[in-house]
């Protein structure tokens, strides 16, 4: 391949900071509540929770109670708080169960008590408690809709919050009166906690009317039953104003932004500098690589925006219309390969995408590799880059380049990582 061992180790030790400024034991350690007359519960979701846990309970040095809802082989052993491992990013029973579990633990909360709810993304699938009326079925296929219909995570979220029993805040009005601290590791573009996980502890400030809005905007196919749901729902989801969160407290502990202030000073440190586009990039993948690939080869060319030799990074949460059937790969992937087609014979240029959680999309990769031959090197794999692009193929393509990154799962999760070196 044409990717030196030497560019490529550059690629992922930017990767590696950006996890490491994520790291749940560190993020913790400046953010502990104070202790209550009461007990302490705590509950979680998300594909870094368990590592959460594990470290909430290391640094929180008293008794704890609670649990935990993570993805299928994200979990982490802890002394005193269960974790339940479930399916993402389509729920399942399990998740639905784990659900009941979180709310049980909510259950006869006095005001001396505490709660402290460590949320990260992939929350909102864990999470499955579909509202009187509805089934896990019908939350399975509205989740199905939603990651196939190429709406923002901000439209998505709207939805979601407006067909759940746990979702929009729900979750903490239903452990009062007792106080709810929430810590979260963001995953969202702009860092908004209401967002990460459809914020199950944080009030909405969206209610049915933006649903209903955002389908209609964004073409959304629901199955009826939802529609009819949104439509005839008694309440929205509960607002800022709620008596119920008076005394709660949210903080952001980590998030892109802090992970590519990391990549960047990782960069530097190597002898290259490193400048950030934006931590909460949004749009279709395939179109965001495109813009991204201009500006790299702007700066390959002509030397602008920005002189080589520069890392460019971004992150934030792009999204995938499904247009193929039967194709392999996530967001990053997908967002690599229009990249790949895009600097096509462009010399000097290389570029990782990875998702910070360790899995894109499917299958067991975090991302890919690419530089100026990588579709050449597909073609001479057998596999024709835009018709793998058209198919929502990226993976496959990838893979018979022998280009796919697989880190495993890194216990934290801020969302995409993407950086793009200019020799």
């Amino acid at each position: 391949m044409s990717m030196t061992d030497d560019t490529r180790a550059f690629l992922v030790s930017l990767f590696d900071a950006a996890v490491a400024a994520a790291d749940p034991g560190e993020a913790l350690k400046a953010h502990l509540p104070e202790k209550p007359v009461g007990k302490t519960v705590v509950i979680g979701a998300g594909k870094g929770a368990a590592q959460l846990a594990a470290a909430f309970e290391d640094a929180w040095g008293a008794p704890v109670e609670g649990v935990v809802v993570t993805r299928y082989g994200y979990a982490a052993p802890c002394r005193r708080l269960k974790v339940i491992e479930a399916a993402h990013p389509v729920p399942d029973a399990a998740g639905e169960a784990a659900t009941r579990e979180v709310l049980a633990a909510l259950d006869g909360l006095t005001e001396d008590d505490l709660v402290v709810a460590l949320i990260t993304g992939g929350g909102s699938a864990l999470l499955a408690a579909p509202p009187d009326g509805l089934t896990l079925a019908d939350e399975a296929a509205l989740n199905e809709a939603l990651l196939s219909s190429g709406a923002p995570i901000s439209a998505m979220n709207a939805i979601r919050k407006q067909v759940s029993r746990v979702k929009g805040g729900r979750l903490a009005a239903a452990a009062a009166p007792a106080r709810v601290v929430t810590l979260v590791v963001s995953d969202v573009p702009g860092d908004d906690p209401a967002e990460v996980a459809s914020g199950p502890t944080v009030p909405s400030r969206t209610g049915r009317a933006e649903a209903l809005a955002a389908i209609r905007t964004y073409g959304i196919a629901l199955p009826d039953r939802i529609i009819r749901h949104l439509d005839a729902a008694p309440e929205d989801a509960p607002a800022p104003d709620d008596t119920a969160f008076a005394r709660n407290e949210v903080q952001v502990i980590a998030s892109a932004a802090r992970s590519l202030e990391a990549a960047a000073a990782r960069a530097a440190a190597q002898g290259v500098p490193a400048v950030i586009l934006s931590d909460a990039v949004e749009g279709e993948a395939r179109e965001v690589a495109k813009v991204h690939a201009a500006i790299a080869r702007e700066v390959a060319r002509r030397d602008r925006p920005f002189a080589k030799p520069v890392v460019i990074l971004s992150g934030g949460e792009t999204t995938v219309t499904l247009r193929g059937k039967g194709g392999r790969g996530g967001r990053n992937s997908e967002f690599l390969l229009s990249l790949a087609i895009a600097l096509e014979g462009v010399p000097g240029v290389a570029a990782l995408a990875a998702d910070t959680d360790g899995i894109d999309g499917s299958e067991d990769n975090a991302g890919a590799f690419a530089d100026g031959e990588t579709t050449a090197e597909m073609r001479a794999a057998g596999i024709d880059p835009a018709e793998a692009l058209g198919a929502n193929d990226a993976w496959g393509a990838f893979d018979a380049a022998g280009l796919l990154f697989v880190p495993g799962p890194t216990g934290t999760n801020v969302n995409d990582f993407r950086a793009i070196l200019v020799r």
